[in-house]
């Protein structure tokens, strides 16, 4: 129960309900090797994704997934692997940094603009999160 306070499986529909209407675990208990699938609210251009774990370290405070499957991948990537880590802010709190690695189907070469925008969407959705936590310190401890 722990890894899914962690994730923020049942924050983020209740947060952002228009952007994620629930996520769903469909394999394992949340740690790695976990497959869950994200089911898109109705303002989204997407229904679904399924992602797998990769790892999940509290001491490092780093997550990778790969999303493996779902119309966000647009018939056009076989993967994306994202990882996500938070380091110590020098101001105080912290800052989110992330990468993802895209692999295409064959030659298919993807155009900036789709990268651009789909981390622009994320942050937003991090930036929510983030305020709401920020709002609510001890909701999650």
């Amino acid at each position: 129960m722990y890894l899914k306070k962690l994730k923020g499986d049942n924050l983020i529909p209740k947060i952002l309900p228009q952007a994620i209407k629930s996520v769903e675990t469909l394999e394992g208990d949340g740690g790695a090797a976990t497959v869950e699938q994200v089911n898109f609210g109705e303002g989204s251009q997407f229904k679904t994704v399924k992602n797998r774990i990769g790892e999940i370290d509290k001491e490092k405070f780093t997550y990778g997934y790969t999303v493996i499957e779902g119309d966000a991948l647009m018939n056009t990537l076989e993967k994306i692997c994202n990882e996500i880590r938070f380091e110590a802010s020098p101001e105080g709190g912290s800052i989110c940094k992330s990468s993802s690695t895209y692999y295409t189907i064959g030659d298919i070469e993807i155009k900036d603009e789709e990268i651009k925008s789909g981390k622009e969407k994320a942050l937003g959705m991090f930036k929510a999160v983030e305020a709401h936590l920020l709002a609510n310190p001890d909701a999650y401890n």
